[in-house]
């Protein structure tokens, strides 16, 4: 029987309008159906939908992205083909505009700039490799990073990635020689007990696909007793975002 306490409720909904729908995804949930029997994401999401809007058939919902399990923060959900399609071609084309916090161990350095690699996933073992130079089977992957700050012994980073491809932030900060907080797959020393890393996806910023209206979605932290210590940097760092939007 499913568990109602992992049912989505209004208070995961960030955004929702005809087209589309945004929620704050939690730690450990998978996007889509795999190999493990969970329910996905995606399943608890049309379920809220068919029951918000009393729908008995159902009620469509396109992916349009994902997050790796482990990661928190915004994913968005077309409720509409036209949507879907639109959203779909936006993200192929970059005009999504990313922004993530990781929280490390190790100090990058330098302490912000560009990271382009080459990656390699493995299937089989769901880890993925980054190269310097381009390989067999290897896509381009960039992002661009920027410590925040530091706190007892942690160090905060903006990331935005440029590209989307699997664990690519893992395991180009792992590159860095730092690893994300809890991420034991990309060189942690060990993981997390909640199943979790300090990996969050916190601000999706774009263009609505059909009204050509700003969209700006912000997901709260984790409320962990972790994450909590870093609000304060995360408000700081969101407000100098706004405000350099608005300049522009």
């Amino acid at each position: 029987m499913q568990n109602s306490r992992t049912d989505i409720t209004d208070n995961d909904v960030l955004y929702e309008d005809n087209h589309l729908i945004a929620i704050n995804k939690r730690a450990g949930d998978i996007v889509q159906v795999d190999d493990t029997g969970d329910e996905p994401l995606d399943e608890k999401v049309k379920r809220y939908l068919a029951q918000k809007y009393n729908k008995p058939n159902g009620a469509f919902l396109g992916v349009v992205h994902r997050l790796d399990r482990p990661v928190s923060g915004v994913i968005l959900f077309a409720k509409t083909s036209k949507a879907l399609d639109r959203i779909n071609q936006m993200f192929k084309t970059r005009e999504m505009r990313k922004t993530y916090y990781a929280v490390v161990r190790n100090q990058p350095n330098p302490p912000y700039g560009d990271l382009v690699h080459w990656l390699v996933k493995n299937p089989q073992k769901n880890v993925t490799k980054a190269h310097d130079h381009e390989v067999k089977g290897s896509l381009r992957s960039e992002l661009h990073y920027r410590m925040v700050g530091e706190l007892q012994g942690y160090y905060l980073i903006q990331v935005n990635p440029i590209t989307g491809r699997p664990h690519q932030i893992r395991v180009q900060l792992s590159t860095l020689n730092c690893p994300i907080v809890g991420d034991n797959k990309y060189g942690y020393p060990r993981g997390s007990l909640k199943k979790s890393i300090c990996l969050h996806a916190r601000r999706l910023q774009f263009i609505h696909p059909v009204k050509k209206e700003p969209i700006d979605i912000i997901a709260s932290l984790p409320k962990d007793g972790f994450w909590d210590k870093f609000v304060h940097l995360v408000h700081e760092k969101d407000d100098a975002i706004t405000l350099k939007g608005q300049a522009e």
